[in-house]
């Protein structure tokens, strides 16, 4: 059980309706939707339709005026079913706040309601093939001309970009100002010339959520939609919001350790080797001892680390601890857990194996765990 004063009945009862939907509209297509490495463009409709985008959208903006808890009821109940891969997290609490938080009145209008409702499918575009945890190294440009920004460029590993309607892309407007030349646009991409949709890439997990190249040769976006409608504050707007963006990872990390523990668990106590059950090994027991308690710790801090959160007290440092401790334990501990299963838990369909494939992204996308510790030892 959750013991935080933030998380109430309202939440739980959102966890059915959650829990409903992905057990009638994802667990059944799941071998397809990874053979297709993307879910259909009419899921994230379904998804809308279901309230499940952008809960913490005010309502005046077609959103449900939820918090942070909505998303993390969310991803727990995808983790639990081992669907952690569609990317809701990114769509609902990563891009629909950049605009809520720092787009002008019109963006919001323009937006918000139709990503809340899954008309508008969003990515956002800031790695590069020479710029990944170092955004101010991006070489993508934004040079104003007339009522157009002139958008030239590549980006990679971008996700959702399969379905997105709207990307967010971080540009250089000023080449010579260093992290006050990074702006962010809004690329509309249906009819966009010179946008060019890359190759949806094969990854080692995460097999649902798609992953892509884009290109931008001369594409022509309209002034109005600079994110906020002032250049250069495009690094800042991504430093503001990185730590929520690592806050999540935990999130997802955490609850992929307590369903591995949980399912080895069960799988030992059901399976015999020597004439006993796995778990009446002293060996085993005191290894998912081991793996149990990390799970729990672990719990208590994230559940900590949200609350701090709703509170506005989670900074930078926070985000950068939480997000490598987290995602370097939650590794370690499937891990663990995956050799406790033997060979069954090589095999790509077990559950214990997809999540093993799925954490290891963990501590490499949202900054890598080493920048993570970089970031944490400077401000100490």
């Amino acid at each position: 059980m959750i013991e935080s004063p933030y998380y109430t009945p309202e939440h739980e009862i959102f966890r059915a309706d959650v829990r409903r939907f992905l057990d009638r509209e994802c667990v059944p297509n799941r071998v397809a939707w990874q053979k297709a490495c993307k879910p259909p463009r009419e899921f994230w409709t379904k998804a809308g339709e279901a309230g499940l985008l952008c809960p913490k959208v005010s309502p005046e903006y077609g959103g449900a005026g939820g918090d942070l808890w909505h998303g993390f009821v969310i991803m727990e109940e995808q983790t639990r079913a081992a669907f952690n891969e569609l990317a809701f997290y990114l769509h609902s609490d990563i891009i629909a706040p950049y605009i809520e938080l720092y787009g002008t009145e019109d963006q919001k209008r323009r937006y918000l309601p139709k990503m809340a409702s899954g008309e508008i499918v969003s990515a956002i575009a800031m790695t590069e093939p020479g710029a990944g945890s170092d955004l101010q190294g991006i070489r993508t440009r934004a040079r104003r001309e007339g009522d157009h920004y002139v958008l030239d460029g590549q980006k990679t590993f971008i996700s959702n970009a399969q379905n997105a309607e709207l990307i967010v892309v971080a540009a250089k407007t000023d080449p010579d100002a260093g992290a006050r030349g990074v702006s962010l646009l809004l690329l509309d991409t249906p009819g966009a010339e010179g946008f060019t949709l890359g190759r949806n890439l094969k990854k080692v997990g995460n097999k649902v959520q798609d992953t892509s190249e884009l290109f931008f040769e001369g594409v022509r976006v309209p002034v109005e939609n600079l994110l906020g409608g002032v250049e250069g504050r495009g690094f800042y707007q991504l430093m503001q919001r990185l730590p929520e963006e690592r806050l999540i990872m935990a999130m997802s990390a955490v609850v992929q350790m307590e369903c591995a523990v949980d399912e080895t668990v069960a799988y030992a106590r059901s399976r015999e080797t020597f004439g006993r059950k796995l778990a009446d090994h002293q060996a085993v027991r005191h290894k998912l001892a081991e793996c149990k308690t990390v799970a729990t710790v672990a719990r208590a801090y994230l559940e900590r680390c949200i609350d701090l959160f709703v509170e506005n007290r989670f900074d930078a440092q926070a985000g950068a601890m939480a997000k490598w401790w987290t995602t370097e334990r939650c590794c370690e501990v499937i891990d663990e857990c995956l050799q406790l299963f033997g060979g069954y838990g090589y095999m790509r369909d077990t559950p214990i194996a997809r999540r093993w494939a799925d954490v290891r992204l963990g501590r490499i996308a949202g900054g890598t765990n080493e920048i993570m510790k970089d970031l944490i030892g400077r401000a100490l």
